[in-house]
């Protein structure tokens, strides 16, 4: 039930992104997405008493934040503000899976089996039909989309190994708070910070912060303090799929008939991924 109700929360950011990005910058978006976020989450961990991070503890969570936040992010909002579509990004992002099991069997010693990779296979035939059409985009946008995958999925990796016991409200608040500062350095190194549609952009900050920033990132911590990281990264391969889905649903993009045959695809892929 958790990991459904992740894709679905995952997947809708997508959307606000791309509306997000429509009315201001996209580093502004994402700054400001991981200030009032972080803030949120602080006075959550404050009200609730939840411990700290301290120490070298606390370095290696500013590093899964830096990693699993700014980079991620910085990243794919860049991208979708230079036109690449949310559902293209979200492509991309669907190979997280088969990166994470690399990385957790290299440095984790996790050991994927057989029936795993033919998950991992089926899984990835999904996220490759997820998403299809004529599209046009630019080499650098399609870069950072890799670069925001590769933050993710090292993140992923590097807090399954050096923070597996921390408590999770406060060390997400850890992860917005240290990388708020980054983006916000770059946002007005790089762009011009203006909001041109002030009622979309706070519709889509509100959103990302409720409900993908607090609400996604607590699951996401929550599953990772449960599960191998491999098992955790299987979901990522139906965020395309339910991206177009929403896509269709909430603005009015059409659903192809690949997009179907993806999500179906990357639902086996998950079922056999996730079973040991």
């Amino acid at each position: 039930m958790v990991p459904a109700v992740f894709v679905v929360l995952w997947s809708s950011a997508f959307i606000a992104a791309v509306i997000g990005t429509d009315a201001a910058p996209p580093l502004l978006l994402t700054f400001s997405r991981f200030a009032v976020a972080g803030v949120l989450l602080a006075v959550i961990a404050l009200v609730s008493r939840s411990p700290w991070p301290r120490g070298r503890l606390l370095l290696h969570v500013v590093v899964v934040g830096l990693l699993m936040q700014a980079v991620q992010f910085g990243a794919f909002y860049t991208a979708i503000g230079a036109g690449l579509p949310g559902g293209v990004v979200a492509l991309i992002q669907g190979f997280n899976p088969v990166l994470i099991a690399l990385l957790a069997g290299m440095f984790l010693g996790e050991r994927i089996t057989g029936r795993q990779w033919l998950g991992f296979v089926i899984g990835g035939g999904g996220v490759l039909l997820a998403v299809g059409g004529a599209l046009h985009f630019s080499a650098s946008a399609i870069v950072l989309s890799f670069v925001g995958l590769l933050g993710l999925s090292v993140g992923t990796v590097y807090q399954k190994r050096f923070t597996p016991g921390v408590d999770v409200r406060s060390s997400t608040a850890v992860h917005f708070l240290a990388s708020a500062p980054v983006i916000g350095i770059l946002t007005l190194a790089l762009e011009d910070p203006e909001v041109t549609d002030w009622g979309a952009f706070g519709g889509s900050l509100a959103w990302i912060v409720l409900v993908n920033s607090v609400g996604t990132f607590l699951l996401l911590n929550f599953m990772l303090k449960k599960q191998a990281a491999s098992r955790v990264g299987t979901p990522f391969f139906l965020t395309p799929a339910v991206t177009a889905l929403l896509a269709w649903l909430i603005i009015g993009q059409t659903l192809s008939l690949s997009a179907i045959v993806g999500l179906v695809l990357g639902g086996v892929g998950v079922l056999l991924a996730a079973r040991r």
